[in-house]
């Protein structure tokens, strides 16, 4: 007889309303092995191990480039739809990649591909930020605003003025901040804020 209510578990009831016996107490298991080392007490969430990875590509994708040379490519398709090509003038045989990106992607980005076979490239591309700066000279800047001041570095050097494009991307992300910019073409140029 079951005192206060309980039941019994619905694999004891099925077996034996089916007629079949049923042994209340389970077989002793072996205790299992232990890694070497080990005391015996708890490590952590099972399952859980590290920090995950984030996710390098916003898009993804392969297409065929007849006559294009090399086994990588580097570019940039800016907000006008234009294409940098990195290191190279593949401006134009890169559109059939560009087309691959452009269905899952909205510029500005920066792309990558790789050559898969003869003619057949895997394309990833990773959305980006860019703004224009007329009055700023060189290749590299970085801009840090912190509590003792503003400094401008341009082309590993200090420059002096301001860069009041690069100052409104950083006071986005706050008071104190760095920018981080790169010229991709003209006077556009492609930024990375972060607070400090």
């Amino acid at each position: 007889m079951l005192r206060f209510g309980r039941r019994k578990p619905l694999h004891q009831r099925l077996a034996e309303q089916g007629g079949l016996a049923f042994a209340d107490a389970e077989p002793a298991r072996a205790p299992a092995a232990q890694p070497p080392g080990w005391d015996g007490g708890p490590r952590g969430e099972p399952g859980v191990h590290g920090v995950p990875r984030a996710r390098r590509w916003d898009a993804v994708g392969t297409a065929d480039v007849p006559g294009l040379e090399g086994d990588e490519k580097q570019f940039v398709v800016l907000g006008d739809g234009s294409v940098v090509a990195e290191g190279s003038d593949d401006g134009e045989k890169l559109q059939p990649l560009v087309e691959t990106l452009q269905t899952r992607l909205a510029p500005p980005y920066r792309a990558e591909a790789v050559r898969r076979g003869e003619m057949r490239w895997a394309v990833a591309g990773v959305r980006i930020a860019t703004v224009e700066a007329p009055a700023l000279r060189g290749d590299v800047a970085e801009l840090v605003a912190s509590r003792e001041g503003t400094t401008l570095h341009v082309d590993g050097r200090p420059a002096f003025g301001s860069a009041p494009a690069l100052e409104r991307v950083g006071e986005a992300v706050g008071t104190e901040y760095v920018v981080r910019a790169r010229r991709l073409q003209g006077d556009v140029w492609e930024v990375d804020a972060s607070p400090l």
